[in-house]
């Protein structure tokens, strides 16, 4: 395997992971976050409520599947 094969696979990784949704939900983030400062608004908010939304999501989704006795 070459050197920028190996470099693509560990940036896959390490920005997808997991869990696609949250990798989602930040680019979604910063391109909301944009138009909003495009548009004359303050867009400081939207990244951390974004964020916290996702993480939410992705543990909810984790969680489900657990069965408790």
């Amino acid at each position: 395997m070459t050197a920028l094969a190996s470099f693509g696979r560990f940036l896959y990784d390490f920005m997808i992971g997991d869990d696609r949704t949250t990798a989602v939900g930040v680019v979604v983030a910063v391109g909301l976050t944009a138009l909003v400062v495009h548009a004359g608004w303050a867009g400081w908010w939207l990244p951390p409520l974004v964020v916290v939304a996702s993480l939410s999501l992705s543990l909810w989704r984790g969680t489900r599947s657990i069965d408790v006795e």
